[in-house]
């Protein structure tokens, strides 16, 4: 199959019908709206379920009925509209229901602005909703990975009875780059068969009930340490991540998404330069990777993280880094871009001065 030019968003939306979505509910809003404008007329055209909610609110509470009746379900939104839709994400992982949500960040806090930014790392990675609960958090770097990761979160999503987020900004939403949908429905994992979903009594000797509701406290202290046990799964075996260059590196960019395309640009002009820098790029920001930091923290004599915020990224790296090494930070928040002369700069600083 030819390569296709495609927008981050449309492809992702495409790698999910791909994937075998074929509900999706969402609301509009900038920089994701190519996401539900594809889906309005896609999803007709494969016999699938397009509908536009009233709101984030009610959006979200829609995918909590698909998935619990074992579709494959997915909905798309930006900051703000994520942060309407926390009670039902932490309905859906209290009662295990998988979905696919998209977020497709923008600068904040509050309504901010339609620039793509990194402000909502915290939101997704820590629960933005209440009670103890975890998402599955994968972040493309580029439009290929947008298709590629999708069928990753709807396997995920089936696999472990889990929402799984895709956290892309508004530039990998908007920017184009060939795609290649060939390995889309070749899957990976041997999903179970979903004989919890609500689909009707049937054969069945029992009724299928979705819930999260437990009144009684010591059940439900059991409850969450069984959806614990399932996180700790996760984590052995849901961590993604790449390393560059990182095997002689003295100082190691850490950085996902977008800002880590500019990062290992900056990284090569480092390197010409005479400086021994390398990049880790966290794909899975949870599980946060913390092997490339262990394998890394002996040699490297310091990190310096990158993102466009100001800086949510970077509890995580010390972390994984267990305080044993100085970790620097530069960020640019509200839509802004770090500048790569600016990142080469504290580069050459953390190293000791000029080669």
């Amino acid at each position: 199959m030819a390569k296709v030019l495609m927008k981050g968003n449309e492809a992702l939306a495409e790698a999910a019908i791909q994937a075998g979505c074929r509900h999706y509910f969402g609301y509009p809003i900038t920089p994701q709206n190519e996401v539900t404008a594809y889906m309005a007329k896609r999803m007709p055209e494969v016999g699938g379920v397009f509908l536009q909610a009233e709101s984030e609110v009610s959006a979200i509470n829609m995918v909590y009925g698909a998935g619990g009746a074992g579709a494959r379900v997915m909905t798309s939104t930006s900051s703000p509209g994520l942060s309407l839709m926390q009670e039902g994400i932490s309905y859906l992982a209290g009662a295990q229901v998988p979905c696919v949500i998209v977020n497709i960040m923008r600068g904040g806090p509050g309504l901010g602005d339609i620039q793509g930014a990194q402000g909502d790392y915290f939101q997704s990675t820590k629960g933005g909703g209440h009670g103890d609960y975890r998402l599955i958090v994968l972040a493309p770097s580029t439009i290929q990975e947008m298709a590629d990761l999708v069928q990753e979160a709807f396997d995920i999503a089936d696999e472990y009875r889990n929402p799984v987020v895709i956290l892309g900004d508004g530039m990998l939403g908007q920017m184009m780059e060939p795609v290649d949908f060939e390995n889309i429905q070749k899957r990976k994992r041997d999903i179970p068969e979903k004989t919890w979903a609500t689909t009707g009594r049937g054969n069945r000797e029992h009724r299928n009930i979705i819930n999260s509701l437990y009144i009684d406290p010591p059940v439900l202290e059991k409850y969450n340490y069984q959806l614990f046990e399932k996180y700790a799964k996760a984590e052995k075996n849901e961590v993604r991540y790449e390393m560059i260059n990182c095997e002689d590196a003295e100082v190691i960019l850490v950085a996902y998404g977008t800002i880590a395309r500019v990062a290992k640009n900056v990284m090569n002009i480092a390197r010409r330069e005479g400086y021994k820098v390398g990049l880790i790029r966290p794909i899975s920001l949870w599980p946060f990777p913390k092997e490339p930091f262990e394998k890394t923290v002996d040699t490297a004599k310091a990190y310096l993280t990158v993102e466009m915020s100001m800086g949510q990224m970077v509890e995580d790296v010390k972390l994984a880094v267990q305080f044993k090494k100085p970790v620097y930070f530069y960020g640019r928040p509200g839509g802004m871009i770090p500048e790569p002369a600016v990142m080469l700069e504290q580069i050459k600083k953390i190293a000791g001065g000029a080669k």
